[in-house]
């Protein structure tokens, strides 16, 4: 299935993920709509995540939990969603290890297990597209590149991490455009945190990310980074809860949201 289902709807998406038809990542899907970062965890670690959240809110931008452990749907974000066969591609960690990539998590769901969807890059995308700016990892038709860097998150109860950063690369003039026009974002990521110098933050081959792919870097531009909902799933392999599942990079939810209502100004 090729990326032509980025025209339909996100309701259309979701059933058609929700039936096992697409499992790729969802980059470029359903312009317009806020997609999310997953973290389901049990009630007992719930409320050290959301601490970590608060304070880390570049890299985990909460945008919505679930009303109580154990339900899977998520009403304030979109129409008949069943968070455990709506994402693409899921993640499942026990005491902090990745056991098993899965397209639907019904059998591993739990009554005490509390949802987080943290906002995610691809919403603002749109907003680049619509300045003018190419985004690499869209044109190539490829994941975002993501890269664990040596910026120190704010630790909180027993989650701590170094920074997942995402990467697009611009000309100069468009890094310092694409800075303002994310400004205006802060649910999903906000304002780039780096570019230029890959090596200033701790990346030593900007050719080999540690999630998703790798992209074009043509001449006479520079790297952009911003920080990156996958920062969440170091912070689970630092503090190896017994149990966890996150979506796979890239593979994210798809919500009824307008990226409209993400922009603060």
């Amino acid at each position: 299935m090729q990326k032509n289902a980025s025209l339909t709807t996100p309701a259309a998406i979701r059933k058609m993920v929700r039936a096992g038809d697409y499992s790729g990542n969802t980059s470029g899907f359903a312009p317009g709509f806020v997609q999310a970062n997953l973290v389901i965890l049990p009630k007992q670690y719930a409320f050290d995540f959301l601490q970590f959240s608060q304070a880390n809110p570049k890299s985990c931008p909460i945008i919505a939990s679930s009303r109580l452990p154990g339900v899977a749907d998520m009403p304030s974000v979109g129409e008949d969603i069943d968070i455990r066969s709506d994402l693409p591609r899921y993640r499942v960690f026990k005491h902090g290890q990745m056991v098993e990539e899965v397209t639907d998590i019904t059998s591993h769901w739990r009554d005490d297990l509390v949802t987080f969807l943290i906002g995610c890059s691809f919403s603002f995308e749109e907003a680049l597209i619509a300045a003018g700016l190419e985004i690499r990892n869209i044109s190539e038709q490829k994941n975002v590149p993501m890269y664990v860097t040596n910026m120190a998150c704010q630790s909180a109860g027993i989650f701590h991490a170094n920074m997942v950063v995402s990467m697009r690369p611009m000309k100069p003039a468009d890094a310092i455009r694409a800075i303002q026009i994310c400004s205006r974002f802060p649910s999903v990521h906000g304002a780039p945190v780096h570019f230029g110098d890959p090596a200033a933050i701790g990346i030593k081959d900007i050719n080999k990310p540690e999630f998703g792919d790798a992209v074009t870097i043509k001449e006479g531009e520079v790297p952009v980074f911003w920080a990156c909902g996958v920062t969440p799933q170091v912070a689970i392999a630092n503090a190896a809860p017994d149990f966890c599942i996150t979506h796979s990079p890239g593979h994210m939810l798809i919500t009824d949201i307008p990226n409209s209502k993400m922009a603060a100004l």
